[in-house]
């Protein structure tokens, strides 16, 4: 079901939707609702593997058509340049089994900046392979990510795995691209059908070789002499302690192939442990990467966010400068939610001023025990970097959590950073939020954004006002609580029921893009009801994407 929700002179019709409800202390004068939101979630059918009753993973042989129809946690969005079309992506949780983090990738066509599709991306389960041999069939599919090239083809990796959960974390899995010319609504697999990379034993249960946190980005940069060149990007994990390295293949060809895949990071240069890479492309073909280091060496310790460039086609790399050293969540989550924490950083290249990029990072205060969300630039290549400055302009700043910024930048100069944000207390009377959860503070969910605008300049991207509201109603992360046939419904990345503290799932990340007119996110929401009914009567409050669409023009003068 979809349901646009525009800003109302009042609020009568949506307490008479929702309940009457009122929004209590916590957000600065300035914050308040604008643009639009669409639900872009909608059932659709597909293929995967059940969990049978007494199990917490699926089963060898058992793929088949699938309903899905509950979650749709973790997110991404790119728009097509000289467009308002779009394409979103996510994971869909099988069936009514996302308690045991049971999903496969999905995508979104957007066309004007509105919702027309909702497809499974075809090529990595039973019903589109033809078969049920593991691989090429495969029970998970995940991390969605997306780019698109100059002819309106749209790129993104994909990580499909099997999940037998006992034995270690991806016990056989292999990095792929998938491309689509129809905005998202049909997939084929790149590079002739083969995998970027695979485990070297198909049927290993060890560490000894883990592919994880993929990635994409494309030059659309008309006249680039690597215009359409594609760039693939994820961690290869070995051994127990991590050992991260970060690997990139090439397509030169439209992702019909793409060059043998070589290692980008050097731990001397950097640590042994370095993971979640955002690639972003600048106005002269320049490829950027952003990385954190440490992550599995200095875990709820400070990290360091290093950038690297290549400037001849991602033949060659470096230096390896430290953009930024956040301090990560101890906790791993955000009590007295449940829900564990993402991924601290964001990246992207400014398509309009060469040597002008920007990353967008959560922080930790020790001493108050909650996350900031911060953001610094630099104007020369990533050779040096701004002093971090507060993103998140909320009354409360000492006392509540805002975290997973993303940042985007545009034509003309416009830049925007959106982040998760708790400063504004539950609704009370809403039937969405959990009722022992009314009026708590720190606990439901909105999206702000704060906008900025770079003229090219030495001071880079400045902001355009204060923080915005990009969502129209609050969200509580611990939904749904309902149950299915006996099962909850609750996305978990620990695969139990119940799902333990700390290991609930929102998503890592989400989505953020600029076109010629409109700032657009793409986010999770529990506010809106499913058309499943729950055990007991009443409907299950499943994670759905919402897409925010904000005019350019009322974020302020100039933007």
């Amino acid at each position: 079901m979809k349901r646009v929700l525009v800003i109302l002179a009042g609020l009568v019709a949506a307490g008479a939707a929702t309940g009457v409800f009122t929004m209590t202390s916590g957000a600065s004068p300035s914050w308040s609702f604008v643009g639009t939101n669409i639900v872009a979630s909608s059932p659709v059918e597909g293929g995967g593997y059940p969990v049978p009753a007494g199990s917490t993973k699926p089963l060898p042989g058992t793929c088949g058509r699938q309903h899905l129809n509950s979650n749709h946690s973790e997110s991404w969005l790119a728009v097509k340049p000289g467009t308002e079309d779009l394409v979103g992506a996510s994971k869909f949780f099988v069936g009514e089994w996302s308690t045991f983090y049971d999903f496969h990738l999905g995508s979104y066509s957007i066309e004007n900046g509105a919702p027309v599709a909702t497809n499974q991306v075809q090529g990595y389960e039973c019903t589109t392979v033809g078969t049920q041999a593991m691989p090429p069939s495969w029970t998970n599919n995940t991390d969605p990510n997306a780019d698109f090239d100059t002819q309106g083809r749209v790129y993104q990796t994909t990580l499909p795995f099997n999940a037998f959960w006992e034995g270690g974390l991806h016990p056989n899995g292999e990095i792929d691209v998938s491309y689509s010319d129809h905005l998202g609504r049909d997939w084929v697999k790149g590079n002739g059908g083969q995998a970027l990379d695979r485990t070297n034993n198909q049927t290993s249960l060890s560490f000894g070789h883990v592919e994880d946190k993929q990635w994409i980005a494309v030059n659309h940069i008309v006249g680039s002499p690597y215009q359409d060149h594609v760039y693939a990007m994820w961690t290869t994990f070995n051994g127990a302690n991590g050992n991260g390295k970060i690997m990139v293949a090439v397509s030169r060809d439209r992702g019909v192939s793409f060059s043998k895949a070589v290692q980008l990071s050097t731990p001397s240069a950097t640590t042994p442990g370095n993971t979640y890479v955002y690639p972003s492309i600048g106005p002269d073909g320049t490829v950027y990467v952003a990385f954190e280091g440490g992550f599995d060496l200095n875990k709820n310790k400070v990290g360091h966010i290093y950038v690297t460039k290549s400037t001849d086609d991602g033949r060659s790399w470096g230096p390896f400068v430290v953009a930024a050293s956040p301090i990560e969540n101890p906790l791993g989550y955000f009590p007295p939610t449940k829900f564990r924490d993402g991924i601290l950083e964001n990246f992207a290249a400014s398509p309009t001023y060469t040597g002008h990029v920007y990353l967008t990072f959560e922080n930790w205060d020790p001493a108050a025990r909650h996350s900031d969300v911060y953001f610094t630039q630099s104007t020369d290549g990533g050779g040096t970097w701004s002093a971090p400055a507060l993103v998140n302009d909320d009354a409360n700043t000492g006392s509540t959590d805002q975290f997973q910024p993303s940042v985007a930048a545009g034509p003309a100069g416009a830049v925007a950073v959106a982040f998760y944000d708790r400063r504004a207390s539950c609704p009370t009377g809403d039937p969405t939020i959990i009722q022992a959860h009314w009026g708590d503070a720190n606990t439901c969910i909105d999206v702000s954004l704060q906008a900025y605008k770079d003229d090219g300049g030495a001071a880079g991207a400045v902001p355009v006002g204060g923080n915005v509201r990009l969502t129209q109603y609050p969200w509580d992360p611990d939904q749904p609580e309902q149950k299915v046939d006996g099962i909850s419904q609750y996305p978990c990345a620990g695969h139990r029921d119940p799902c333990p503290v700390g290991r609930g799932f929102i998503g890592d990340y989400f989505g953020l893009a600029i076109s010629d007119e409109n700032v657009y996110a793409l986010f999770v929401s529990t506010h809106y009801p499913s058309d499943v009914p729950a055990d007991g009567g009443g409907p299950v409050y499943y994670q759905q994407q919402t897409l925010a669409t904000v005019p350019r023009t009322t974020l302020g003068a100039g933007y």
